[in-house]
């Protein structure tokens, strides 16, 4: 055997050994968040859990996805009945890599966790067996909040009527599988601004509503656009694609909507006769409009004021595009 085939070899075998032992690494090291809260009992008042059903319902959406939603109503509010108990699916047919479905969030579902693991899984993503859970969750979003607010939502899903469902398991599609394991990182908490500072407090609840997440540029597997200017594309079954709106105080986002404009486009759907019936090829949207209608006046008004405050960017969107068999 020549020294140049020895050589290939042995660079071939070490590439292999690294490549086995990242894998290793990955698969066994991580994700490192570390332990849940051992001593983190939630204290149970009137007062925290209807923050915490405030939260839930109508700022950070838990009810949203942990329930199935109606998709031939516009923006697909939740099916009676099903709210809180999972069955939610995203999959292949909506662009996602694998098939994640919601669990039941009722005391049915988490009452194997301890307050402390449930804190841990709402702001780091890392479930009781120590696996992570795929992002569609926005637990990086939820790692930036105060801890009482996260405190409150544990209270609120243990007050809820228990309703057993079967359980389903989410699977993630190689390589994702191994990514997701990369992506948990320590919560970095923070206090809750005084409403006051309408932009602080604005900037808190758009954080705890995650609206970057759906409302930033999103290709391959990575944010590449400015935050909150829009852009990202969603597909539904049916072939039809939903982009997010500019929410950048510019001409092709908000520059022109007044403060009374952007609060009473949510409170519109507090009536019910805005969602209505679908037809084929009407748009349709992932927006859960009715659930934000319950957010208050104040609050509405202070994300208002926070995005305001932030850089205009130049971002035209074309907000849906119809399936062609519609």
């Amino acid at each position: 055997m020549s020294r140049l085939v020895k050589i290939i070899l042995i660079s071939v075998s070490f590439i292999v050994l690294l490549l086995i032992s990242g894998l290793v690494y990955v698969s066994t090291a991580l994700p490192d968040v570390g332990p849940a809260p051992e001593n983190l009992k939630v204290t149970v008042s009137p007062e925290k859990i209807e923050r915490g059903k405030y939260l839930a319902n109508h700022v950070m959406l838990c009810i949203d996805c942990h329930s199935q939603r109606d998709f031939s109503l516009f923006s697909a509010p939740p099916i009676p009945g099903t709210e809180a108990k999972g069955g939610e699916r995203f999959d292949h047919s909506m662009g996602f890599p694998g098939v994640f479905i919601s669990p039941n969030i009722t005391p049915a579902g988490i009452g194997d966790y301890t307050d402390g693991e449930l804190f841990r899984l709402i702001t780091t993503g890392v479930k009781k067996d120590g696996n992570p859970i795929f992002p569609v969750m926005p637990y990086a979003s939820y790692g930036k909040m105060d801890a009482e607010d996260i405190e409150a939502v544990i209270a609120y899903i243990r007050s809820l009527e228990p309703k057993p469902s079967e359980k389903q398991v989410s699977k993630a599609d190689f390589p994702v599988n191994l990514i997701m394991r990369t992506m948990p990182v320590k919560a970095e908490l923070s206090k809750k601004p005084s409403p006051e500072d309408a932009i602080a407090y604005g900037k808190y609840l758009t954080t705890a509503s995650a609206c970057a997440d759906c409302h930033t540029q999103f290709e391959n597997g990575a944010y590449t656009g400015e935050p909150l200017a829009g852009g990202r594309k969603f597909m539904f079954p049916d072939g039809s694609v939903l982009s997010s709106a500019n929410l950048t105080p510019h001409e092709t986002g908000l520059k022109n909507w007044s403060k009374s404009q952007f609060i009473e486009q949510f409170k519109a759907y507090e009536n019910s006769q805005h969602i209505r019936k679908l037809n084929p090829g009407e748009m349709q949207t992932i927006m859960p409009w009715a659930m934000y209608a319950g957010m208050s006046r104040e609050d509405l008004g202070a994300i208002y004021d926070y995005l305001q405050s932030l850089e205009p960017v130049e971002n035209a969107v074309t907000k849906f595009i119809a399936s062609e068999h519609s």
